[in-house]
């Protein structure tokens, strides 16, 4: 019978909830995989190329600061693409997508779901 020992101090992310919601929306936001990803007509309506383009920007997105992250959640960003800005939010519910996920950190409870829109669509 082997025994586990499972140290938090080796994964900062199981020890820090907020740590292990920003790993869990990088990896689906990045991905868009484990998850619902939504776009809004005005997303749907642009040209193709500019369409990939803007999901392309969404998933290489980085630059997180206190105004765009105040949680440190990675929930959020905003985007410029062929001359208009966009927002994504990453949001999390529970798995039947009726109400607000019972724990964020845990992807058998949760549904994220990404929504890409115009800034004026917001």
């Amino acid at each position: 019978m082997s025994t586990q020992i499972h140290n938090a101090g080796s994964n900062p992310a199981a020890a820090d909830p907020v740590a292990r919601v920003r790993t869990l929306n990088d990896a689906f936001r990045r991905s868009f995989a484990g998850g619902q990803v939504v776009e809004t007509p005005g997303v749907v309506e642009l040209r193709e190329a500019d369409r990939i383009t803007l999901l392309l920007a969404v998933r290489r997105f980085d630059r997180f600061d206190a105004d765009n992250d105040p949680y440190c959640e990675h929930d959020f960003g905003a985007v410029e693409v062929g001359g208009q800005r966009f927002f994504w939010k990453i949001d999390t519910y529970d798995r039947a997508l009726l109400g607000h996920s019972p724990d964020p950190t845990d992807p058998a409870v949760t549904t994220r779901v990404l929504t890409i829109m115009r800034a004026d669509e917001y």
